[in-house]
């Protein structure tokens, strides 16, 4: 299976990130992909991005050395309630938001609070996806979170970089799989590159989708249409729900 979209890429910007975006639109192109999703880190982690970084992010036109450039987040969950921290009317302008948890901006807590705090995300009418489920400093309950991107039509991320930098996500990153695969969740696959050479790389992440036997048609980046679509689905949901939270 091929991924046709980096959905998960940090510039600069990102404060411990390594490459601008240029060099990023570069990256993807010697690499064949598509396009590729700016995500750099939410305001609440150090060294990272001002809002107005995210605001600002309409200046970038839609294809830089022929790619086709993607303007998001990887938002950071700050509660129990699934809160994150940019607000609705900058959400509102971007391509792809995603939420995680960062242990600086959440502290890992137990099973059911981890769990809790997920859904709430998943629920969030301003959330797309989760980034990096199964890191195992957040245990959480895989099926319910699971159960409720199902629920929500929310998109959950298996992350190439996590099998080197989180030790010990492989197992729960099969376990969100096949979950995702029993439940008809849709799945995106990001290289969470911090440096422009590690753009979508995903061998790890497509061998681990090839031996649970994902089906293409769950990888929403796995070929542009697919990714379009899902984009201008999740932009209409967010539009409306800034619109709603503005009056």
């Amino acid at each position: 299976m091929k991924i046709r979209i980096d959905t998960h890429t940090h510039s600069v910007a990102s404060g411990h990130a390594y490459s601008t975006i240029d060099e990023l639109a570069r990256a993807a192109k010697k690499r064949g992909l598509y396009g590729f999703v700016l995500t750099d880190h939410g305001p609440s982690l150090p060294g990272g991005t001002h809002p107005y970084h995210f605001g600002n992010l309409r200046v970038i036109p839609e294809r830089i050395h022929g790619v086709r450039f993607y303007r998001g987040v990887e938002a950071n969950i700050m509660s129990l309630q699934g809160d994150i921290d940019l607000a609705p009317y900058i959400l509102a302008r971007l391509d792809f938001v995603m939420a995680g948890f960062h242990e600086i901006c959440f502290e890992p807590r137990d099973r059911v609070a981890n769990t809790q705090a997920m859904v709430a995300a998943l629920a969030n009418p301003l959330v797309d996806a989760i980034s990096h489920p199964g890191n195992p400093s957040f245990p959480i309950d895989l099926r319910a979170v699971a159960e409720a991107a199902a629920f929500h039509g929310k998109a959950l991320e298996i992350n190439n970089s996590s099998f080197k930098i989180r030790k010990g996500s492989d197992g729960n990153c099969k376990s969100i799989a096949a979950l995702c695969m029993e439940l008809g969740v849709r799945i995106v696959c990001g290289s969470d590159a911090h440096y422009a050479p590690d753009v979508g790389k995903f061998d790890t992440a497509r061998a681990l989708l090839k031996e649970v036997g994902v089906p293409r048609e769950l990888v929403v980046n796995a070929d542009e249409v697919s990714f379009q679509l899902f984009v201008a689905e999740r932009c209409k949901v967010r539009e409306e729900e800034a619109e709603k939270l503005k009056g």
